[in-house]
């Protein structure tokens, strides 16, 4: 399993921990990802994703998992959130 968030593709990065004596050496900054799962008010549905802490917090101050999706990017999606945005999009047309 990767250490990507379903919706908005943080991923870990690279960097230094620096000491007192300006000493470099590499670290690993990972992503707070957690298991959840969202409610789709348009598809009446539960989806159980991995997203990042921040992420959550980003769906829970827009509204919901439809609101997160209708204003998100399509290149940073994942194939399963990309599903879903595509779905309620075929809801609300129809």
């Amino acid at each position: 399993m990767s250490r990507e968030c379903e919706l908005t593709g943080t991923k870990p990065m690279t960097g230094h921990n620096v000491s007192h004596s300006q000493i470099k050496t590499k670290r690993i900054f990972r992503p707070n990802l957690v298991q959840v799962t969202l409610h789709s008010d348009a598809l009446d549905q539960n989806f159980r994703m991995r997203i990042a802490a921040k992420a959550l917090r980003t769906v829970d101050k827009l509204g919901g998992l439809d609101a997160f999706l209708a204003k998100a990017k399509e290149d940073k999606l994942s194939a399963k959130a990309l599903k879903i945005k595509r779905d309620i999009e075929k809801k609300a047309v129809a």
